[in-house]
């Protein structure tokens, strides 16, 4: 697929995230260049888009120390892009919350990057609180300066990223809904082998 032709699928999705309409996932693309070796395995509905940025974040919550892609090698990983009081983020919580329970011991591992949008969702007070109200108990990190934001060349909240068990980019959705088509992309990633 040529780029102009991803970055016309992206951009339509993005309008969906900004209104709020459920948006699409977004379809097989070419691999980025540069992403490294590529799945030994049969081929995928789920293609390689390239090697996931590192996380740099230093303050995190609900977990005990900063979590680093390097370290998560072997696990399937949701990197939630979210903002507190965005309320399409709002309404993928119950489900991110739901997913963690079924499958963390499994090995997904799901990661909420939380960049603010607004000077009061950058008080990690307020950020504390909404962790709390929204029950959430997975590891959030606090992206105030935004580099794993611009790491993952984000722009719209929500956003997810599957990432595979070796540390590639295999799956995007922005916008909230479509949750049997991410669940399903999931399960594949937990059922492919570590390498």
């Amino acid at each position: 697929m040529k780029t102009g032709h991803s970055l016309l699928i992206l951009a339509a999705l993005a309008l969906a995230a900004c209104s709020g309409i459920p948006a699409q996932a977004a379809g097989p693309v070419e691999p980025a260049a540069g992403s490294g070796d590529q799945p030994a395995q049969a081929p995928s509905a789920y293609p390689d888009l390239g090697k996931a940025p590192e996380l740099t974040n230093e303050v995190w919550l609900n977990s005990d120390a900063p979590l680093r892609m390097k370290d998560l090698v072997g696990k399937v990983v949701l990197i939630d892009m979210w903002t507190f009081d965005c309320i399409n983020c709002q309404h993928t919580i119950p489900t991110l919350v739901d997913w963690n329970d079924q499958y963390s011991h499994q090995g997904l591992v799901i990661i909420g990057n939380h960049y603010p949008e607004f000077d009061f969702e950058k008080d990690l007070g307020n950020l504390k609180q909404a962790v709390k109200q929204w029950k959430i108990t997975y590891p959030v990190a606090q992206d105030n300066d935004g580099k794993t934001w611009a790491a993952y060349h984000n722009s719209y909240w929500p956003t997810f990223y599957l990432v595979d068990k070796r540390g590639h980019i295999r799956y995007v959705h922005i916008g909230e809904g479509d949750y049997q088509q991410t669940e399903a992309a999931i399960q594949a990633l937990l059922a492919e082998p570590a390498s």
